[in-house]
């Protein structure tokens, strides 16, 4: 067993596409990426929105580039992961989705929560405080409904949430990636141009704002049900 799989654990916590290919393979992979793309997402799906994996990453390289490797990973006598997309705005509404897939399986399901970062222009992934606090929001969440096995990772970002909660606006806003997106990135252009309206940095630190899980469901994001 790799030691770096989190095989053992029901729930595990990896940081972009480099660390969804070292973890085991997972009945369920969601993929955090707060600024703005899971954010974004949310709000978009709640309004009725369905969105193409195509489109998506026209205008966000990094998150929806994890979730096109996340779609086409899978075990070699299963198949592909149920892909979400979460972070703070939707923490309760994912973590239910999960508990949802579990039921209809009839097993325990296997979780691997993939934190997007921050890619820099040379491609070297950066840490992302905004997804370290939203995968910690989603696994304290699915501790609440009883999914609770989880690796060192995942309940290290937990705790970090669930000690940092009170303060989320200010960790966001005050972030790299926040201060980033006050400068101007050209992504919010690209959303604008797709009918799609970027959240804010205000809006993606609300805790469970947006009742609504991300799920991709053959090449388009879509509302889960």
């Amino acid at each position: 067993m790799p030691p770096f799989d989190q095989s053992s654990y029901q729930v595990r916590l990896e940081w972009g596409t480099q660390g969804l290919a070292r973890l085991a393979p997972a009945d369920i992979v969601i993929v955090v990426d707060v600024l703005r793309f899971s954010s974004t997402l949310a709000d978009a799906v709640a309004a009725g929105q369905r969105i193409a994996l195509s489109d998506a990453i026209r205008w966000s390289t990094n998150g929806a580039s994890v979730v096109a490797a996340a779609s086409a990973s899978a075990a070699p006598d299963a198949g592909a992961p149920t892909v979400l997309v979460g972070g703070i705005r939707n923490a309760a509404a994912t973590a239910r989705a999960v508990m949802a897939v579990q039921e209809r399986q009839g097993t325990r399901a296997s979780v691997s929560i993939i934190a997007a970062g921050e890619l820099a222009a040379t491609g070297e992934l950066r840490f992302a405080v905004e997804d370290q606090l939203g995968a910690g929001a989603i696994i304290s969440a699915l501790c609440d409904l009883g999914i609770d096995h989880s690796s060192p990772e995942a309940a290290a970002a937990a705790e970090a949430y669930r000690a940092l909660r009170p303060g989320l606006r200010h960790m966001l806003v005050g972030s790299g990636s926040g201060r980033e997106l006050v400068e101007g990135v050209a992504s919010t252009a690209r959303m604008e141009a797709a009918g799609v309206r970027p959240a804010a940095t205000a809006e993606a630190a609300e805790l469970d704002a947006v009742d609504a899980a991300v799920v991709l469901s053959d090449g388009v994001f879509e509302r889960f049900s």
